[in-house]
Formats: C-alpha cells, structure tokens, sequence
C-alpha cells in the first residue's frame, strides 16, 4: 500500500527567519493513487500578528484565530497523522522552512518532518516538464483540467486537495517520478545505479496479433 499525504500551509508572512509562523495547515490522503475521506485541517493561533499582504492573499484575520490553538497543541495529532508517509507539497522548502520552525519551537526535533522521509515537490516536477512555463497552482489545475473555480483565496485544505488531483494527473501512468523526490541521506549515485540497474520489460506480440496487423492493412 503506497500512502501520500498532499500538504500545504498558510502563514502569517513570507520568510520564516523573520520570525512569521503558520496559521493553516491541510493535509489530504492518497492511498494507491486513490484520494481518501482522511483529512487533517488545522487553524493555529500564531500569537503574532499576520501581514497586510499575506492576509490578502488567504483572507484569514487575527481575530479569527485568537481563540484557535498554537501549534504545539496540535503537533501530536499532525504528526501522528503523516507518520512516515511521503509528503507532496507544492514549493515544499517554503513549507517544510516552517514546519521545521513550528516543530522546532514546540520543543521537539525539526528533523522529524523531513529527514529520512520522502518529499515529492510538485513545482520542481512542473519545472522539469514544462520548462519556461507558469507551473504556479492555478497554472497547473489549468494545464491538467482540475476544477479552481472556488479558489478566490488561498486556503491550504482547498489547495491541497487541488493539489491532490493535480498531482495524480501530472503522474498519470507513473509508479515513480526519478530524481524529483527529495530523500534525506540517499545520494545522486543511489539514483543513477538504481536506473542503471534497472530491468526494462519488452512486451512482444503474438502470433495472432501480428496477423490481425498484417491482414487490416492488406484490406
């Protein structure tokens, strides 16, 4: 059983070195290739206060957060929830940046949430695929079909189930996308002798099949 949590976040700012936190976070599960009813979604009181800018991007207030609870009074139930699945984020060092943060200061160790765990960052596999083009969210529910017409704000439930669809049509087909996971501690040579060594299969036609070919075309 192949286990996928699609993840996004929002914050009260940019950059986490400025100290700005996360006040959003929705998760949604893929279970071969199938999304799931199980969802985590978390509004989290930052106790400081969000940016004119952030907030016209997702539209969530101070006030609507102020009787919400900090981050280490979810972080058990968030991390329970992810376990040691892999993780699809779109951007994901801008997430994975905060949630080391948020982790960190909830006093237990950052490296939980990306260490030894699989990442797959669906912008840098838009980038590989279609290089020179917008590969933002909207861009991509656009080029692959998927339904945004309720997206006015930001929202991280709503974008990660977005996200979920786009990411199951982007790897349509595919059991593995080869280099775009982002695994701690596994080296670029792991990769390539993992190519190199890898058994391709031929599927040959049969008899029948070759004479049905040859005689369609002698009609």
């Amino acid at each position: 059983m192949e286990r996928l949590i699609v993840l996004d976040t929002e914050t009260t700012g940019l950059d986490v070195d400025d100290g700005h936190k996360i006040i959003e976070i929705g998760c949604v599960e893929i279970i071969d290739r199938n999304i799931t009813a199980n969802f985590f979604h978390e509004y989290i009181n930052p106790k400081r206060l969000i940016e004119e800018k952030a907030f016209e991007v997702h539209g969530i207030s101070n006030e609507s957060l102020e009787d919400k609870p900090i981050f280490s009074e979810i972080i058990d139930k968030f991390m329970d929830y992810i376990s040691d699945s892999t993780l699809v984020i779109h951007n994901a060092p801008f997430d994975i940046g905060f949630l080391r943060g948020e982790v960190g200061s909830s006093g237990q160790n950052p490296d939980n949430i990306n260490i030894e765990r699989n990442i797959l960052d669906t912008l840098k596999i838009a980038r590989k695929n279609f290089p020179g083009k917008r590969n933002s969210l909207d861009a991509l529910c656009s080029r692959y079909s998927v339904d945004n017409t309720d997206r006015n704000l930001h929202g991280a439930l709503l974008d990660a189930r977005l996200l979920a669809n786009v990411y199951l049509r982007m790897t349509q087909g595919q059991t593995s996308i080869q280099g775009l996971s982002q695994t701690v501690n596994k080296s670029d040579q792991d990769i390539i002798d993992n190519v190199q060594n890898r058994v391709q299969r031929v599927i040959r036609a049969t008899s029948e099949e070759i004479d049905s070919h040859l005689n369609y075309f002698k009609k």
